[in-house]
């Protein structure tokens, strides 16, 4: 049986309105972001999931919680809190301004200054954009590509285990970690220039295929157009 998999980026939150750096730290959903979700949870009312699972992180947990509350036509019991879906870990850099980070990051990947977070990577590749935060980072905590990569593969281990005999179900993420999902795994996706940044709220569904590989085939699909 292939499995579908619908990644959900959560609402807007606090921080996505300030233009602040928001990795493992959190900060809550706004009006406009409970707004927007539940145009998501409207179109996806009457598509059955045969169970929803979330990160651990507090705006993915009120996001899973209200698509799960929208829905008409799935009986959903208590919803698993998956850490390895967290969003990225940007380290010292949490909290931070946006711009004034990936200026940082860009001087130590030998950008111009200025260089959009688009720029550094389609120059230097996501691997060396990753290595790059990382060092521009004051304290080196920042997740670097080898401490992604592990996670991304633990993630969607973890899923695939959670899902056998199960025909579809949902995963409330974050942006950057669903856009590195994709990068690897969408058709789209070459592993090392960037793709789009997916909204809020927008959907990403992936498959395994017949032969157990896993791929993503709908990538940032907006909300209005489930």
């Amino acid at each position: 049986m292939t499995t579908q998999v619908y990644f959900i980026r959560h609402g807007e939150t606090m921080f996505n309105q300030l233009n602040k750096v928001q990795g493992w730290c959190d900060s809550p959903l706004t009006k406009r972001g409970i707004s927007d979700l539940k145009i998501t949870a409207v179109h996806l009312a009457q598509t059955h999931f045969d169970q929803m699972y979330s990160s651990d992180l507090k705006r993915a947990i009120d996001t899973v919680h209200l698509i799960k509350d929208q829905n008409k036509v799935s009986k959903i019991g208590k919803i698993a809190k998956l850490p390895a879906f967290r969003e990225v870990f940007f380290g010292s850099f949490e909290g931070d301004d946006i711009d004034q980070t990936w200026d940082a990051v860009g001087r130590a990947a030998g950008m111009h200054a200025n260089a959009s977070v688009q720029e550094i990577i389609n120059h230097v590749g996501i691997k060396a954009f990753r290595e790059a935060t990382k060092k521009a980072d004051p304290r080196h905590l920042a997740e670097n590509d080898a401490q992604l990569e592990a996670r991304m593969q633990q993630a969607i281990q973890q899923l695939h285990e959670l899902s056998q005999g199960l025909k579809r179900i949902l995963v409330v993420s974050h942006g950057d970690f669903i856009k590195t999902l994709g990068i690897k795994y969408w058709s789209e996706g070459d592993g090392v220039h960037d793709i789009p940044f997916p909204d809020n709220g927008s959907v990403t569904r992936g498959v395994w295929t017949s032969t157990g590989r896993f791929e993503i085939v709908d990538y940032n699909l907006k909300n209005t157009t489930l």
